[in-house]
C-alpha cells in the first residue's frame, strides 16, 4: 500500500481491537503489580524477611498508651550506679608539692583533709602456661609407671576451663559468629584462636550436658505460663523452623523441618503441659486441649492496630489492657 493512502476502513478497526486487547492486558497486569507493591508484612501473611530493602519504617509512634509519667527512672525506683568501696585494693597518695598560698614546700606540714577518688579498672590480663608433667619411675621390678593427667590435660596443648567458658559466653550468651569470638580472644588476650576451635570446644563442651536438655524441657512443661512461639530458618538453603518455648528463667530452642503439630510434638513440651500457653494463635496450638490458651499480648495489639484481612480475630476486648501489659 501506498505511504499516502489511507488504510482501509477492515484494518483500522482490526488494529483497534488489537490494541484494545494488548491495553487491558497491560492494565490487569499494572494492577496486579501494583496490588504486589502494596503488600506489606503488616497487611498480608507475607513475613518481614521477604520484603528486604522495601520493608517499611517502624511506626512513628509508641503503641503504650500515655500514663502522664516523666521518661526515665520513677520515684522511690532504686537504681544502680557506682560507689564508692570502704575499702580499696590499692591506695596511692598524692602530695601536694608546694604551698598555693606563698610558694613555701610542705613536706612535714600536718594533713588538714583527704579527698578520695576512686578508679574501678581491670588488672592486665594475661594467659597462664600451666605444664602439667608426668613423670614415670622404673621399679626394681623393671616395670616402668608413669603419673595421670589431671582432668582438662587431656592433650599435648589444650585450652583450659577459664578460656573456654569465656568461649561459651561469647559464642553462645552474647551471639558472636565464631569468626568474631575468636577474633576478641586474640585482641583481648592475645589467644591464637581459629573459629573451628571455637566450634570445636562449643561442640565438647555440649556433649557433657548430659541430661541439661531434659531437665530444661521438664520445668517448662511444668510452668504455669509459658510463651510458644516459631520463626523461619535456613538449613542448608532450605526454610526450616526456630521452634521457642521459654519462662522467665528457662528458654528451650529446637530446629525442625516443619512448622505445625509435628515440630511441637518432636519438642515435647505442649504433649504434656498444663498451664497457660501463651502464643499467636496459630491453629495447631489449639489442638492441645490440656492447656490454657492467651494470646500474646503483641500480637494482639499489632491486630487492633493493623488488623489483616483474612485473619483469625480473637475476642474483642481493651486495646490499652494488652498495649501496657
Amino acid at each position: 500500500m501506498p505511504a499516502d493512502q489511507e488504510p482501509p476502513y477492515e484494518v483500522l478497526a482490526a488494529l483497534v481491537v488489537s490494541l484494545r486487547g494488548e491495553l487491558a492486558r497491560a492494565q490487569e497486569r499494572i494492577a496486579e503489580l501494583e496490588e504486589r507493591l502494596r503488600k506489606t508484612s503488616r497487611n498480608s501473611s507475607m513475613p518481614p524477611s521477604g520484603e528486604g530493602l522495601a520493608k517499611p519504617p517502624p511506626r512513628s509512634r509508641s503503641l503504650r498508651m500515655k500514663t502522664g509519667r516523666k521518661p526515665g527512672g520513677q520515684d522511690g525506683h532504686p537504681g544502680t550506679t557506682l560507689a564508692q568501696v570502704a575499702k580499696p585494693d590499692r591506695e596511692v597518695r598524692h602530695e601536694p608539692g608546694s604551698c598555693s598560698g606563698c610558694g613555701a614546700g610542705l613536706a612535714g606540714r600536718p594533713v588538714t583533709g583527704i579527698e578520695r577518688r576512686q578508679v574501678f579498672d581491670l588488672p592486665p590480663v594475661t594467659v597462664k602456661v600451666t605444664e602439667h608433667q608426668l613423670i614415670e619411675r622404673e621399679c626394681d621390678c623393671g616395670h616402668r609407671t608413669r603419673g595421670a593427667a589431671p582432668q582438662g590435660a587431656e592433650a599435648p596443648v589444650q585450652y583450659g576451663p577459664r578460656v573456654a567458658a569465656v568461649i561459651i559466653y561469647l559464642y553462645i550468651g552474647q551471639f558472636l559468629s565464631r569468626k568474631r569470638t575468636a577474633q576478641a580472644l586474640a585482641e583481648l588476650f592475645g589467644i591464637p584462636l581459629s573459629p573451628g576451635t571455637v566450634a570445636g570446644i562449643t561442640a565438647r563442651a555440649a556433649g557433657k550436658l548430659d541430661g541439661f536438655l531434659e531437665r530444661v524441657r521438664e520445668n517448662i512443661t511444668a510452668s504455669d505460663v509459658a510463651g510458644f512461639d516459631e520463626t523461619g530458618f535456613r538449613v542448608e538453603g532450605r526454610l526450616h523452623w526456630v521452634h521457642c518455648a521459654r519462662t522467665g528463667k528457662h528458654t528451650l530452642l529446637m530446629v525442625h523441618p516443619r512448622r505445625g503439630r509435628q515440630a511441637m510434638e518432636a519438642m515435647g513440651v505442649l504433649p504434656s503441659f498444663t498451664g497457660i500457653a501463651v502464643h499467636d494463635a496459630r491453629a495447631p496450638y489449639d489442638t492441645y486441649v490440656s492447656a490454657g490458651h492467651q494470646l500474646c499480648c503483641a500480637h494482639y495489639a499489632d491486630t487492633v492496630v493493623m488488623p489483616i484481612p483474612g485473619r483469625r480475630r480473637w475476642r474483642a476486648g481493651v486495646p490499652g489492657l494488652a498495649v501496657s501489659a
